[in-house]
């Protein structure tokens, strides 16, 4: 797999910033959000045909790594 920051970008120009894949409008929130809704990711691969299944492992990969992050800092 990819290391996620291949994958997510943050560009102040979509979605105000938030961390999105490849530049696309769809955030990692938006990702996270359909997993803890009980999606698959076979779910939203089928939903959402512009992204793949690696780019949604990137999102818990990013968000995993945020997380950490922030245990670090505080």
């Amino acid at each position: 797999m990819k290391h996620y920051s291949q994958i997510i970008t943050i560009n102040p120009n979509v979605r105000f910033g938030k961390p999105s894949i490849r530049g696309m409008r769809i955030t990692v929130y938006d990702v996270l959000s359909w997993l803890s809704s009980g999606m698959t990711v076979e779910d939203i691969v089928l939903d959402y045909p512009e992204i793949t299944s690696q780019d949604v492992l990137a999102c818990l990969a990013y968000a995993a790594d945020r997380e950490q992050m922030h245990r670090i800092a505080s």
